[in-house]
């Protein structure tokens, strides 16, 4: 089967200090669990229940308001004993309830009943899956009913992308789920093709996952669309929207297939899916990559939404040594973490703490000129000439031409001998200019 991929730029990207993509193994139930009321891009939802009083798992603690905005429900059973405010290293606040574990649990453990999706009308789906508040979560946490939503009024043909392309090794705990829970996530792009009258699926994997394509089409049953299989190259950033959508769309001129608007969706999302339609669930849980070199047992996790960083680095046996960076997410994209209180939210996919020699700051020198950031970038920037004008006395004026075409991935950051920080300086520029 041919290997599809963007054209130019990206780099192999490797990282020996990431959890094995083996299986994965279920936390500890946290005994206070902090739960953030806002774990999307819009606003925070808001607080239906006060201090004081006792919850249930799954029940609803915060409504969304608005596009952006997701509902948000107690992932485990017990009292809430306060709210709490943080402000993380980006200089944004957060806030969240903390319910201390008490009582019973009516999901974990307990007979699941299923409820049939196959005679619900596209709105009736998309109200269920907007109710128990599914959000994109491999990506900025943008309510999938939002997503769905939004096609209302396409005249083209909408081709559902299951994103499987595994291009940073950071995604371990999205293959691991997509392994352990294939029937579920299969169902659940049918679920989601349903609720949003989509026309056809694609079945995005990285080259060399064959075995999981099959197993994912085995699962697909007898469809009601097309649903087709297609290799994505394994360069990174082949799964950013860009790069995925300029190999699909080479994928279907060369078979003839006309893809229409394309709404890409990951693993994780398509599960969670499938638990709140025919299970009634909202998210509870998240698979999570735990590793870095400062981590003694790096590995997969089931960690419940609420538990708190250094709780699950905790189970992983605690530091080998004093962390130089602690972040959320991979290394490349990552937001640093400044407090280990701060908790696994719906968006979370790997945590990491770096010893120092394996964060990339080994001293900046100057730029000595070697290009290799140009021949890197996959837009075509000069990240080279946009980092020296963002330090230069100009920029407190004006914004460089294509600062604001960057999407962060850090290649140019990656292959810099110097160790310049290109990437967060481009971006920070473009950020000035809007």
């Amino acid at each position: 089967m041919k290997v599809y991929s963007f054209l130019r730029g990206g780099i192999r990207y490797s990282d020996s200090a990431v959890p094995p993509r083996g299986s994965s193994v279920t936390a500890f139930l946290p005994g206070l669990s902090v739960i953030p009321l806002a774990q999307h891009i819009g606003n925070r939802a808001n607080p239906v229940v006060s201090v004081g009083d006792r919850v249930r798992e799954g029940m609803l603690i915060g409504r969304g308001q608005g596009l952006g905005s997701a509902n948000i429900h107690a992932t485990v059973p017990g009292r809430v004993v306060r709210t709490v405010s943080w402000k993380m290293a980006e200089g944004l606040t957060n806030d969240a309830m903390v319910i201390k574990l008490e009582g019973g649990f009516e999901k974990l453990g307990r007979y699941q009943e299923v409820f049939p999706w196959q005679s619900l009308s596209s709105f009736e789906l998309q109200r269920i899956i907007a109710e128990y508040g599914i959000v994109e979560m491999e990506g900025s946490g943008r309510p999938v009913s939002d997503m769905l939503y939004s096609l209302r009024s396409v005249k083209d043909p909408v081709t559902l992308v299951l994103r499987c392309v595994f291009d940073d090794p950071w995604l371990s705990a999205d293959y691991v789920l997509c392994k352990e829970r294939a029937a579920e996530v299969a169902e659940g792009c049918l679920i989601a093709a349903r609720a949003g009258r989509m026309n056809r699926v694609v079945i995005a994997l990285s080259e060399g996952e064959k075995e999981l394509g099959a197993m994912l089409m085995d699962n697909m049953g007898k469809a009601e669309i097309p649903v087709d299989m297609f290799l994505a190259g394994s360069r990174y950033p082949q799964r950013n929207g860009r790069e995925l959508e300029l190999a699909l769309r080479r994928y279907g001129k060369k078979h003839g297939g006309e893809l229409g608007v394309i709404l890409p969706m990951g693993p994780a999302t398509l599960a969670a899916v499938h638990d709140a339609v025919k299970l009634k669930k909202p998210i509870l849980e998240r698979y999570v990559a735990v590793g870095g070199s400062a981590i003694k047992k790096p590995q997969i996790m089931k960690v419940r939404i609420g538990t708190r960083i250094g709780e699950i680095f905790a189970e992983c046996g605690g530091f080998v040594d004093k962390p130089r960076r602690i972040g959320a997410g991979s290394p490349l994209m990552g937001r640093t973490v400044v407090d280990l209180d701060e908790p696994v939210v719906k968006t979370s996919f790997a945590v990491f703490a770096v010893l120092q020699g394996q964060t990339g700051e080994k001293g900046r020198a100057g730029c000595i000129g070697c290009g290799e950031c140009r021949l890197v970038c996959p837009i075509g920037l000069d990240p080279e000439a946009l980092y020296k004008y963002a330090q230069s006395a100009k920029s407190r004026d004006s914004t460089p031409g294509r600062a604001a075409e960057c999407h962060g991935c850090g290649c140019c950051e990656v292959v810099c001998p110097s160790h310049m920080p290109l990437r967060t300086s481009i971006i920070r520029s473009a950020l000035k200019g809007n």
